[in-house]
C-alpha cells in the first residue's frame, strides 16, 4: 500500500513538473531550471583518477536517444528501465580507451537478461568496440550469475570472465518460437483474408496457419544458422575454443554450472561478487576502508566532455545521422515509431541545410506501411541527388525497412543483421461470424458496386479480392524495380532473391542486397569520406533533441525519483507464462499500428525474436 501511495505521489509530482515545463507556469522557476541545467553542463560528471567504467548489461540499448516525451512518460509511470543509445555506448567506450583516468571496464552481467530486446547486430558493434578497448592494453572484467547467449556474447571479450559459484550459463544454441493466432481467430469468429506476393512472406502466417510453412521454416533455419555461426566464431576466437567444440557443448550440455563452465574454458574464475569487488579495488588503488572501487557508470560517463577522450569534433560541417527505429507507419507516428510524414520533413530540412554535407540513415525497423515507406524513400532519393546518403542497418532492416534503403549510396550491415523480406501483403479482417454469433447483423445501402469494400461486416467477394490482389501486385512490382535500380541488379535476379525472404547480413552481402559488413561508426566514416570532409566535421543526430532538453528532462526524471525515494530495481527475467502473454500482446499491438491507407504492408514476419 505504501509503495502504491509513493508511486501515485511520484506521478502527481511528475505531472506538475510537466505542466511547469510545457505550460510555462512560473517564469522564474523555468529560468532557474534553465540556469541549473546550463551550470550542470559546465560542471559535467566527475571522473576520479584510476576509475573503472561500469557497463550494466541490463540496460536497454536503442539506436536513438529517448525523447523528452519518453523521459517524462517514464517518470509519470514510475518505470525504472535505464535506456542508453548505441552511439552513446560506442562513444563512451572509445572515449574511455583514450582517457588516462579510466583503467578498466567492468561488464556487470549480474542483473542482465535477454528480455531487454537488444539484438545481436547491436551487440556485435559494442563487442567490436570493447575488443578495440582491450587491444589498447586496458583490462575488461566481466561478472555474471546467470548468463544467456546474448550477455555472454559481450562478456566473452573480457580479459577475465567471472561466474558466481552458484551461477550457470546457457550455451544451447539459438531458437525462435513464433506465435500463431489462427485458432483463436477461428474460435472467436474473426475472419481473415490475405492478399500477398512472395512465397516466403511469413508475416501473414500467424493469421492463417497453425505452424510454420516449409518455406518459412527454411528461411528461418538459415537465418538462425548464420547468426549462431557468427556467435560461435566470435566467442570461440575470444575464448580460444573452436566453433566445433562450442557446438558440441550446445548439443551435449545446454546449461553449464559454474565449475563445468570453468573446466570447459568458458570462464576464467568462479568467485563471489565481493571477491570481484576486492580485485577491482586493487586495480583502482582504492583504500581498504572504501566501500567499493572507484567507478563511473557508462550512463554518466556519456556526459563527460568528449574532448577528454580525444574524440570531440567541432565544425560547421555536419554529418547527419537520422534514426529510423521502430514500426513504419503512415502519418506522423508516435514515440518508437517511424512516421513517414515526420521523417520526410526531417530529410527535407537536412536537404536544405547547407552545413550538412552527408547523411547516414540508421535503420532498425521490421517495416510496415508501404505508403509511408515510399514517402520516405522519395525523400532519401532527392537528398542523395544533393549530398551522399549512406545506410547503416541495425538489428533489423527488412521489408519497408529495406525499401527506404534502396536509393542510398552504400549500405552497411552487421553479419547478424536481419534484412531483405522484399515482399508485400494485405490483411482483410471481418467480424461477420463474431457478430452473428452474438446476435449482431448488418445491412448495407450503396451507390456503387464496391462502395462498401472497406467494411468488416462481411468477407470480401472474389471480385473484391482481385482488386486488392491487383494493388498488391503493383506495389510488389514497384518494390522489385526500386531494388533492381538502386542495387544495380537485374529484375530477374531481384525477383529470385525477393519473394519475401529474410536474409542475414552475411547472406545479403553475397547476393548484393548489402555492400559492406560494418556498423554505425563505419557508415559514418564512409559518409564523411564521400563528402570529402577529411577530419573537419561534426556529428548531428535526428530527430533532434537539444542538449538543454536532454539535461532538463533527464534531471527531472532522476531527481524526482531520488527525492521520493523510488529505488531503481534490477530487471528480472519474467516467468515463461508471462513471457508468452507479452508476446501475445506484442502481436496484437502490431494490428493496432497497421494504418496504411490502402491496407498494404511491407513487413517482416511478425516479431521474429531470436533467443
Amino acid at each position: 500500500m505504501g509503495n502504491f501511495i509513493k508511486q501515485t505521489f511520484a506521478s502527481l509530482v511528475g505531472t506538475l513538473l510537466g505542466l511547469m515545463i510545457f505550460a510555462g507556469l512560473g517564469t522564474t522557476g523555468l529560468i532557474l531550471l534553465i540556469v541549473a541545467a546550463a551550470s550542470s553542463k559546465d560542471a559535467g560528471p566527475t571522473v576520479k583518477n584510476k576509475s573503472v567504467l561500469v557497463f550494466d548489461l541490463s540496460m536497454k540499448i536503442t539506436d536513438s536517444k529517448p525523447s523528452s516525451n519518453q523521459i517524462l512518460q517514464k517518470v509519470l509511470s514510475g518505470e525504472n528501465e535505464t535506456i542508453i543509445s548505441l552511439h552513446s555506448v560506442l562513444n563512451s567506450i572509445e572515449k574511455a580507451r583514450n582517457d588516462k583516468r579510466i583503467v578498466a571496464i567492468y561488464l556487470d552481467a549480474s542483473k542482465a537478461n535477454s528480455a531487454t530486446g537488444t539484438g545481436f547486430a547491436t551487440l556485435k558493434e559494442i563487442r567490436q568496440a570493447l575488443d578495440t578497448f582491450r587491444s589498447s592494453g586496458k583490462k575488461i572484467i566481466a561478472y555474471g550469475v546467470d548468463w544467456g547467449e546474448k550477455e555472454y556474447y559481450l562478456s566473452s571479450v573480457a580479459n577475465t570472465v567471472v561466474l558466481n559459484p552458484l551461477g550457470a550459463m546457457e550455451v544451447n544454441g539459438l531458437s525462435t518460437q513464433p506465435m500463431f493466432l489462427t485458432g483463436a481467430l477461428e474460435k472467436y469468429g474473426i475472419g481473415v483474408q490475405i492478399v500477398r506476393v512472395g512465397k516466403f512472406k511469413g508475416a501473414i502466417e500467424p493469421l492463417v496457419l497453425k505452424k510454420l510453412s516449409p518455406e518459412n521454416r527454411q528461411q528461418t533455419q538459415r537465418l538462425l544458422n548464420d547468426v549462431w555461426g557468427e556467435w560461435r566464431t566470435s566467442v570461440g576466437s575470444s575464448r580460444k575454443i573452436t566453433p566445433q567444440k562450442l557446438q558440441a557443448i550446445a548439443d551435449s550440455q545446454g546449461i553449464l554450472l559454474a565449475d563445468e563452465a570453468k573446466n570447459r574454458g568458458l570462464v576464467d574464475q568462479v568467485a563471489y561478487f565481493d571477491q570481484v569487488v576486492a580485485d577491482l579495488k586493487k586495480i583502482t588503488a582504492s583504500k581498504k576502508e572504501d566501500k567499493t572501487f572507484k567507478q563511473i557508470s557508462i550512463k554518466k560517463y556519456a556526459g563527460v566532455d568528449q574532448s577528454k577522450g580525444g574524440i570531440k569534433k567541432i565544425s560547421k560541417n555536419k554529418v547527419a545521422v537520422v534514426y529510423a527505429e521502430g514500426e513504419i507507419v503512415d502519418g506522423e507516428g508516435e514515440n518508437e515509431q517511424v512516421g513517414g510524414d515526420r521523417f520526410a520533413k526531417v530529410f527535407r530540412k537536412i536537404r536544405q541545410n547547407k552545413n550538412i554535407k552527408a547523411v547516414v540513415l540508421r535503420i532498425n525497423s521490421p517495416g510496415g506501411s508501404a505508403t509511408a515507406s515510399e514517402i520516405m524513400q522519395r525523400e532519401v532519393r532527392l537528398t542523395r541527388e544533393i549530398k551522399p546518403v549512406v545506410v547503416s542497418m541495425g538489428d533489423v532492416a527488412a521489408s519497408g525497412g529495406y525499401w527506404i534503403a534502396t536509393d542510398s549510396n552504400r549500405i552497411f550491415a552487421e553479419a547478424n543483421t536481419i534484412t531483405g523480406s522484399i515482399g508485400v501483403f494485405g490483411v482483410l479482417f471481418n467480424a461477420q461470424k463474431l457478430g452473428n454469433d452474438n446476435g449482431i447483423t448488418w445491412d448495407a445501402v450503396k451507390t456503387g458496386r464496391y462502395a462498401d469494400t472497406q467494411t468488416v461486416a462481411r468477407p470480401k467477394s472474389a471480385e473484391e479480392l482481385k482488386l486488392y490482389q491487383r494493388s498488391v501486385n503493383r506495389i510488389y512490382s514497384l518494390f522489385l524495380n526500386k531494388v533492381a535500380k538502386g542495387r544495380k541488379l537485374s529484375t530477374d535476379k531481384v525477383s529470385e532473391i525477393a519473394q519475401g525472404r529474410v536474409w542475414s547480413g552475411t547472406a545479403a552481402k553475397k547476393i548484393g542486397l548489402v555492400d559492406e559488413i560494418g556498423g554505425l561508426d563505419s557508415a559514418i566514416e564512409y559518409a564523411a569520406k564521400q563528402a570529402k570532409l577529411a577530419k573537419d566535421w561534426e556529428l548531428q543526430e535526428y530527430p533532434r533533441m537539444n542538449s538543454l532538453e536532454e539535461q532538463l528532462f533527464g534531471k527531472v526524471a532522476e531527481e524526482t525519483k531520488t527525492a521520493l525515494g523510488i529505488e531503481t530495481t534490477p530487471n528480472t527475467t519474467p516467468d515463461p507464462l508471462t513471457t508468452e502473454f507479452h508476446k501475445l500482446r506484442q502481436e496484437i499491438a502490431i494490428f493496432q499500428r497497421m494504418n496504411d491507407p490502402r491496407g498494404i504492408y511491407a513487413r517482416l514476419p511478425f516479431n521474429i525474436k531470436i533467443d
